[in-house]
């Protein structure tokens, strides 16, 4: 068996960015908090004395418990603000019918945008709405729709 399972997001506040999950993309709770620290998880991390507290939110649109963000703070922490540009994970992605609505909501819960809103239509005539923003912690969000 092999399945997708979670994004983590190392938040500087696990439980603010985990509220904003759950109100502007509907983010469920299922149970699934966490506080670790131990050996194992400095040798897993990499990190002396890690102590990790946060919680698992299913995802909207998918199955009770999986796929799930995993939004956890460490007591110490370390990294720069992400950007569109940046090696690696670059933006978690929402789709919706209204991103105009959807952004307004984002930005009323402590969110930012990031970009301007830009509707276009593909080659095969599809219309799309997209914009970037932020989340209170400055990661990336594309919110699009498409018809």
């Amino acid at each position: 068996m092999l399945r997708y399972v979670h994004t983590n997001i190392i938040a500087r506040d696990a439980a603010k960015l985990v509220e904003f999950y759950k109100k502007v993309f509907d983010c469920k709770s299922i149970g699934e908090t966490r506080d670790l620290s131990g050996e194992w998880l400095d040798q897993m991390t990499g990190v002396k004395n890690s102590h990790i507290t946060g919680e698992h939110i299913c995802l909207p649109g998918y199955g009770e418990d999986h796929p799930t963000l995993e939004i956890f703070s460490y007591d110490m922490v370390e990294g720069d603000i992400p950007h569109t540009n940046k090696i690696g994970i670059a933006h978690l992605a929402f789709e919706t019918d209204d991103v105009e609505d959807k952004l307004k909501e984002l930005l009323v819960a402590g969110g930012s945008q990031y970009g301007e809103l830009v509707k276009t239509t593909y080659e095969d005539g599809r219309n799309a709405v997209f914009v970037y923003a932020a989340d209170p912690e400055g990661n990336i969000i594309e919110i699009q729709s498409w018809s």
